[in-house]
């Protein structure tokens, strides 16, 4: 497998985004976040917690004496900033931006031992150890993150540097696992390398990564169990904590059956759509059938049973996990950011697969919602767990079942993956606003800015335009020399009940739509001009009946944001608050609120207060038939990405309906 055998020159980016609503943070990304997480990543934002990774990194490289610090995995956030930096330098090269990732690109060089291998926990704490214990300590997934690195900084800037040492360590890997004599016949513990290799063998033209990610793919879930006779090679020790560890749980780790038998989503949220993600690559790149199918059923489990209305997977804080079906707490909701950032990278890989509009609803679900809530206005603050319905007072308030629901954002983490994951997604949002098969653009996110597609037939250009998330009205026009027969396909998404059309002018009808794309296939011309004005309403959003935790309540969408209810609004105790069924809801724009949001205001009732604030009820905890007094109240909801940018307050999502009377 050694070697790299480049097949193209790097072209940079084939979308440009230039859009009213996303250029906002992309420019935050890059002035703010990017600068910011380097600071922190170097241990210079007062109060945040540490993160060690570049001084782990320069101490393996010898540039600095310091033993180890932080978790095993500590060398994956510098790796995924790395990335987030290639993306913003493929849209635009900054010298002193490019510098400071070329000097960090060099003592990782150093860092690399003369095989290939490299990680700063085995170089500096546990040299000699090696691959034996990849149940618990994430060599490949920190492998992974340095492969997908490597291929957005070399396609950035043409640098083989950093795309030379990720080979390298792809090369070890390659003669290390397998199921020949010496070889290692195992996985990570934490899927991430599979799709990192797919990445690879596209950006090097090297079949070998493909068909390791594949084996990867291949060997995960079969008996006898991997990690279980690791565990005995090891004397059954654990990473994290003194002492022996019992039988694996391995439904933690999808590997408690081959991944080609596996339906529903269980274990941890993270690892279950890294996995997806690249089963859903190698099935495209070889045809598996079967590995495909498997990527549908699990598509299915989760976004029919096992996701929020935000866009949020993984229900439990126990092991950051996936539960049961329809159980989906709102106060005690995991949903980690990066859970939400997998789901997206699983979505594009699934319109590469086989194109439909539900992926593409789902892919736009959660980055509107659930992965731009992970992040504070200001770029200096994140979730790591985006709940839909907190109250400071219980999760500040000593009750464990909620130490993990944080009312404001944190600085930093400890375990930082959310925070770089935030940046890397948002610096290469143009790679998933268009997917293309064969002679047909199918045009998956609504994002002003500037593409250029190569097809069979010739070149174009495609300018959208958009003012989503406010409005619906979006548009195409087309750049061509001359004439080209192509199809365009965009989505009919899933918040809208209907749409007009009109090409130059004039109104289209009768327009075809197929798995949830309106199909516009014609011989285009330079200059033609596509308008498009989705209905955007406010829309009272019901669960599944199973969903025990919502019966009796709404949410409320308004395009592809979800809305809620906050504190800074509406005051405290919002539980009391309750719309009746037909209530008249109207979006209005706040020009001054929370830099610019379209809110939902409406009337509604909440139980009255006495004097002592507590709704009308007096001192005793319980009481028998109690009627219950209401009053008339004006409530306003917001995007629920903007909360928690005014301090700290109560917020829901899920709202007590007033149903209409037989």
């Amino acid at each position: 497998m050694a070697g790299t055998n480049r097949l193209f020159t790097p072209t940079g980016n084939n979308v440009k985004v230039d859009d009213v609503f996303w250029n906002g943070y992309r420019d935050l990304v890059r002035n703010v976040v990017v600068p910011y997480q380097w600071e922190a990543l170097n241990d210079r934002v007062e109060g945040a917690e540490p993160s060690r990774a570049v001084r782990n990194m320069k101490a393996a490289a010898g540039e600095l004496g310091a033993e180890f610090s932080g978790f095993v995995f500590q060398d994956s956030d510098l790796y995924k900033w790395l990335e987030a930096v290639g993306y913003l330098l493929r849209e635009r090269r900054e010298p002193e931006l490019e510098a400071v990732a070329d000097e960090l690109i060099a003592t990782i060089e150093r860092a690399q031992e003369a095989d290939g291998y490299l990680n700063t926990f085995y170089a500096l704490k546990e040299p000699g150890k090696r691959f034996t214990n990849l149940t618990e300590c994430h060599e490949l997934y920190c492998a992974g993150h340095l492969m997908e690195a490597a291929v957005s900084y070399y396609e950035a800037t043409g640098k083989t540097a950093l795309l030379d040492i990720a080979c390298r360590f792809a090369d070890l890997i390659g003669e290390t696992f397998g199921n020949g004599p010496g070889q290692i016949p195992g996985y990570d513990g934490h899927q991430e390398v599979e799709l990192a290799l797919a990445k690879l063998a596209r950006a090097t033209g090297n079949d070998g990564y493909m068909a390791l990610a594949r084996y990867f793919i291949d060997e995960r879930g079969n008996s006898p169990s991997f990690f279980e006779a690791e565990a005995d090679r090891r004397g059954r020790t654990t990473h994290w904590h003194k002492g022996e560890i019992g039988k694996i749980n391995h439904a933690y780790f999808q590997a408690h059956l081959p991944v080609r038998e596996q339906s529903v989503a269980i274990g941890h949220a993270v690892r279950v759509v890294y996995m997806c993600a690249g089963m859903a690559d190698v099935a495209k790149a070889t045809g598996d059938v079967a590995l495909a199918e498997a990527c549908e059923r699990l598509w299915r489990n989760i976004t029919e049973r096992q996701m929020y209305v935000t866009g949020g997977i993984g229900a439990t804080a126990a092991g950051e996990a996936f539960t049961v079906d329809y159980d989906l707490p709102n106060d005690t909701a995991y949903a980690e950011t990066c859970a939400s950032i997998g789901l997206i990278f699983f979505a594009k890989r699934m319109m590469e697969l086989n194109p439909k509009g539900e992926f593409a609803d789902v892919m736009e679900r959660a980055l509107y919602n659930t992965v731009l809530a992970g992040m504070a206005q200001d770029g200096r603050s994140f979730f790591y767990v985006n709940p839909l319905e907190a109250a400071p007072h219980v999760c500040e308030g000593g009750n464990p079942g909620f130490n993990h629901v944080k009312p404001v954002r944190q600085e930093w983490f400890g375990c930082a993956c959310c925070p770089p994951n935030i940046a890397r997604l948002l610096a290469s949002l143009g790679d998933y606003a268009y997917t293309i098969h064969g002679d047909v653009i199918y045009s998956n996110l609504f994002i002003g800015g500037e593409a250029a597609f190569d097809l069979s037939g010739g070149s174009l250009g495609l300018k959208q335009r958009s003012s989503l998330p406010w409005s619906g009205e979006t548009g195409y026009e087309i750049k061509l020399d001359g004439s080209l027969e192509f199809e365009l396909a965009i989505r009919m998404p899933g918040w809208s009940p209907s749409v007009s059309v009109r090409l130059n002018g004039e109104t289209l009808s009768g327009l075809p739509v197929e798995n949830g794309f309106i199909r516009l296939r014609r011989q285009w011309q330079d200059g033609d001009v596509l308008d498009i004005v989705f209905v955007m309403p406010v829309q009272r959003v019901r669960s599944h009946p199973l969903v025990r935790y919502n019966v009796g309540k709404i949410a409320l969408q308004r395009g592809p944001l979800v809305y809620c209810l906050e504190e800074a609004d509406n005051g405290s105790q919002l539980g009391g608050i309750m719309l009746a069924a037909g209530t008249a809801l109207e979006a209005q724009w706040g020009a001054d609120l929370l830099g610019g949001i379209m809110t939902v205001q409406g009337a509604a009732c909440r139980l009255a207060d006495d004097d002592s604030g507590q709704q009308g009820w007096g001192s005793a905890l319980y009481r028998a038939d109690e009627s219950r007094t209401t009053v008339p109240a004006s409530v306003t909801f917001i995007p629920y990405y903007a909360w928690a940018n005014r301090g700290k307050g109560e917020m829901a999502v899920w709202i007590k309906e007033l149903a209409a009377q037989a």
